[in-house]
């Protein structure tokens, strides 16, 4: 065995899907400061919150004991990026976003949402194993 110590996860930061989203969060805001004003309650606001729900139910998640629980959370959080994706197209197609933004911004959900499906399955299998 070598030196190298095994790395655990102790907090939700330590999770890369969550870094990864985190991320995310950065970019959309930082984006629909740039929307119209009078989308400030409509797009902005449904991008935003999508977003941070995303993070949040990766973080809240990872604070349940049970894989069942856990699971639940990160089926949430698969649904707020499906929410996020959709609405990324509608930001996309009536001009709010240029092309270079959108691409950037979609790479980066795919990014998350492909580190969620490995998270969820890997909670699957303990859920199923307990």
């Amino acid at each position: 065995m070598d030196n190298k110590e095994i790395y655990k996860i102790q907090k939700f930061t330590d999770l890369i899907v969550w870094q990864e989203g985190h991320k995310l969060v950065l970019m959309i805001y930082i984006e629909t400061k740039n929307f119209p004003g009078e989308e400030k309650y409509g797009l902005i606001d449904q991008m935003r919150r999508a977003v941070v729900s995303f993070t949040s139910n990766i973080a809240e998640g990872f604070s349940r004991r049970s894989s069942k629980d856990k699971y639940h959370f990160y089926i949430n959080a698969k649904a707020s990026m499906t929410e996020l994706q959709n609405q990324l197209l509608i930001a996309r197609d009536i001009n709010y976003l240029s092309k270079e933004s959108f691409d950037k911004i979609a790479e980066q959900s795919i990014v998350a949402n492909k580190l969620l499906t490995g998270l969820l399955k890997a909670t699957r299998l303990k859920k199923f194993a307990s």
